[in-house]
């Protein structure tokens, strides 16, 4: 696996692709600048080894080009986080984006325009992916976020760099970070899954049951597996169209020596409000016109004895609907939880937009070992899939 690590970028271009897919305020103002804060020990790097950088990246869903998703709104906050001048290229192809990249000296910065704003991008257009390429001198690819896309900019561009293309910082650790959960981690290892459906997490549960020993269970699907055994769940989200694959989890989880931690506990509520009246019952016993939205406290101890004694950790959905304040005890319980464990020597990744939320909003980001910043991405790599934004650079 190439890195940065492995080039002097002294006198060369590297045309690195991030993800500045930034969210905006109706000033074009950045609201959330982690993205551009990821790349910056990539863009770093090259500008110390004495290189040039010509940036790349998408920015929304444009329909053609549509001046609300130019990535001209950003330069300046790209200026501020990287302390460096950026230049903008109105196009991110043709004669004025060769110009200005052929014109970079070192120590420079070039940004390009919205990839997007070319149909072929999405496409995975040849010919565009090699108009890019004239851009630069080495391939570097830092957006995890868009690694399992195979688009123009994403994939196709490598192989217009036979060796000379490697993984920024970024994506580096995020593919190091998923391997430890999945293959080298110190055991034993934690999976946590949370959120709505059982449905959107299946092929993740089928394909971790032999990477791991324990298996936390939250959130809204919950329910299919209590009501699955029998339980009595109220008005409780549910598929009942997955309950027969939820007892199929808990039998290949048996099989595999994996054991299951479902809540025994839950706050119930008489509507999907903040100020909904709650009561904390048993998790199988809810009663009719209730619904359980957070794991109860017993729920909270069971969960937290099961991180402490764990070395490896994912976190993957919340434990409730920690978005309502009434009902975001027990997922602020579980970060507090693996904050600690994560002091103690465990290593903990926390990745899909849910958790990455709660993560941010309740402060725990630098409590764990790393926070994924590739949604999509990430749940895909836990599926067992191969990303073409990687393996276009695995394979030579």
């Amino acid at each position: 696996m190439k890195t940065l690590n492995d080039f002097n970028f002294e006198n060369k271009k590297a045309l690195i692709r991030v993800d500045f897919n930034v969210p905006l305020n109706d000033k074009f103002e950045v609201t959330d600048a982690t993205r551009i804060l990821s790349a910056k020990p990539t863009i770093i790097k090259i500008l110390e080894d004495g290189g040039s950088c010509i940036l790349m990246s998408h920015l929304g869903r444009p329909k053609g080009v549509q001046e609300e998703f130019s990535l001209q709104h950003i330069v300046s906050k790209v200026e501020e986080i990287i302390g460096v001048e950026v230049k903008f290229a109105s196009n991110c192809v043709g004669e004025e984006a060769e110009q200005a990249a052929a014109n970079l000296e070192a120590g420079q910065i070039l940004l390009l325009e919205n990839l997007r704003f070319h149909e072929e991008e999405k496409k995975g257009d040849e010919a565009f992916a090699q108009a890019l390429s004239k851009h630069g001198d080495i391939y570097v690819n830092d957006a995890f976020g868009t690694a399992h896309r195979a688009h123009a900019s994403t994939t196709v561009v490598a192989q217009y760099f036979e060796d000379n293309k490697c993984f920024g910082t970024l994506l580096a650790k995020e593919i190091e970070s998923i391997n430890k959960v999945m293959n080298t981690g110190e055991k034993p290892v934690l999976a946590i899954l949370g959120g709505a459906k059982v449905s959107s997490k299946i092929t993740i549960i089928e394909n971790i049951l032999d990477k791991i020993d324990h298996l936390i269970v939250g959130g809204g699907m919950t329910f299919t597996f209590i009501k699955a055994q029998g339980g009595n769940i109220g008005d409780s989200i549910c598929e009942d169209d997955k309950m027969e694959l939820a007892l199929e989890i808990l039998k290949q989880a048996e099989a595999k020596n994996v054991k299951v931690h479902l809540p025994v506990d839950v706050v119930a509520a008489n509507a999907f409000s903040n100020d909904a009246e709650t009561q904390i019952v048993d998790v199988n016993a809810i009663p009719e016109g209730w619904q359980g939205l957070d794991c109860g406290p017993k729920s909270v101890a069971n969960f937290d004895d099961v991180v402490s004694a764990c070395k490896t950790i994912l976190w993957n959905g919340p434990l409730g609907v920690f978005e309502l304040e009434s009902f975001a005890n027990a997922t602020i319980e579980l970060g507090n939880s693996i904050a600690n464990a994560t002091k103690n020597g465990a290593f903990s990744l926390v990745g899909g937009g849910d958790s990455v939320a709660a993560v941010k909003q309740f402060g725990f980001q630098d409590k764990v070992s790393y926070v994924s910043t590739g949604g999509g991405a990430m749940l895909e790599s836990l599926e067992g899939k191969t990303l073409p934004g990687i393996a276009a650079i695995i394979n030579d």
